[in-house]
């Protein structure tokens, strides 16, 4: 029996379910198999895996929420029917013949796009090109740099990053990497190797932002090395941090928990005394939390997270800073998103504030996140405030990752005139 007959079968004998878990089981399809067939539709169209787990496509087919407009496309074409025959929302388009009174609105999809610049993403392929091929064959330093230097260069990086300042931070990785690298070998000594791998941290982080996770796993594995040189548990702990971030966002999820908690237990046995290493502690748990989320496991990400809190009350007590808390509960908010709690997450996020945070990196984020739960949620005006709001702060933080990207160009296609979605388009100008 083909698929089609055996989807009418199942809606016939099991009153109240909804087609889309239907299409599904008619298929002989796990949520977890699906979410497999979903990812190799985007490899096939040279696409990252997408940000979908099974409890958001659980929601879908229990009713609970709508996926976008980009999702609804990918299950329509994984199952080979329309939206309609999935019980999903067709996206309107309007029609170019329309009477004077309803004209084809001037701000379409590829008009926002168009106006931008860009298809997606504006950093240069040049840049990240050189960036690749200096991973792989490191350029020569043109004179030899005092650590003392490559330290401050790193910091001035650092503060490119805080502002989301991307494509010039990528332009100076290649020369930054070559003085760290001749310095760490002219030295040899833990100091040396441990800001050679700070400077590959940094790069995996810019390069995860930008899409590119298979060289930024590979940046990744060169701070691993470098850490381990150094015999630092702090530097190590950070870069743990990245590999288990660049391990997860590539699908192997127990792999990153191994490689986190190994870290963390590492740091906790040396009683996390320190600022220094309370603080890498905190985020090794944050991302383990976050790697529990992306395999659906609830109970562990949020007990992941009651630790990193926890870490988080002792630092602040520690420094007298606040910033740690905050960190931690835009952690929890990005956690109930990981889990498809739309409604949640944005009850996390209604007592965020901007000023809560310190660099317009992560005000930028905080933004960002917001716009992304609701967009889940399905309230385009405000997904459209929330990204003018990021563009604000931190105009990187919409342009330069593909993601959040899409989620604007998916805005100017399925809803062209709701309030301020002109607005977002005139500023991505």
């Amino acid at each position: 029996m083909k698929a089609p007959n055996i989807c009418a079968e199942i809606l016939n004998q099991v009153p109240g379910m909804l087609p889309l878990e239907a299409w599904r089981l008619a298929h002989g399809w796990s949520r977890a198999r699906t979410i497999e067939e979903i990812a190799a539709l985007y490899a096939e169209d040279g696409l990252e895996r997408p940000d979908v787990n099974t409890a958001m496509l659980c929601k879908w087919e229990h009713g609970q929420g709508k996926p976008g407009a980009v999702y609804c496309d990918v299950l329509c074409r994984l199952y080979g029917v329309s939206a309609e025959r999935l019980g999903l929302p067709t996206p309107k388009r309007r029609n170019k013949k329309s009477s004077d009174d309803e004209k084809e609105d001037p701000m379409e999809r590829r008009t926002l796009i168009k106006a931008a610049g860009v298809a997606g993403v504006v950093v240069p392929l040049h840049l990240l090109l050189d960036l690749e091929a200096a991973l792989a064959v490191p350029v020569e330093s043109s004179r030899p740099a005092a650590l003392a230097e490559v330290q401050r260069r790193l910091q001035a990086a650092r503060g490119q990053f805080d502002i989301s300042s991307l494509v010039p931070l990528l332009a100076s990785f290649p020369g930054l990497l070559s003085a760290a690298l001749d310095a760490a070998k002219r030295m040899d000594t833990p100091a040396g190797w441990a800001t050679l791998s700070a400077c590959y941290n940094l790069a995996t982080d810019v390069l995860n932002k930008v899409g590119r996770k298979d060289t930024a796993l590979r940046t990744a594995d060169h701070g691993v090395l470098y850490a381990q040189r150094s015999e630092d548990a702090v530097a190590q702990g950070a870069s743990a941090r990245a590999m288990g971030m660049m391990l997860r966002t590539t699908g192997q999820h127990d792999a990153a928990t191994k490689v986190v908690e190994r870290a963390a237990d590492t740091l906790a046995v040396m009683g996390l005394r320190k600022a220094p290493q309370l603080g890498t502690y905190l985020r090794l748990m944050c991302t383990s939390a976050y790697t529990a989320s992306q395999a659906d496991d609830r109970e562990e990400a949020f007990s992941r997270l009651a630790e990193a809190e926890r870490a988080a009350a002792r630092l602040t007590a520690l420094t007298g800073k606040p910033e740690a808390e905050p960190f931690t509960r835009m952690y929890r908010m990005n956690i109930f998103y990981s889990l498809g709690d739309a409604g949640a997450a944005l009850q996390v996020g209604k007592d965020l504030r901007p000023d809560m945070y310190p660099t317009p990196e992560r005000r930028g984020r905080l933004h960002t996140d917001l716009a992304r739960a609701w967009w889940m949620r399905g309230r385009p005006e405000e997904t459209a405030h929330a990204l003018r709001e990021a563009l604000g702060e931190a105009p990187g933080e919409v342009r330069d990752r593909p993601k959040i990207w899409k989620i604007a160009d998916d805005l100017t296609l399925m809803h062209p005139q709701v309030s301020g979605v002109r607005e977002l388009a005139a500023a991505l100008r």
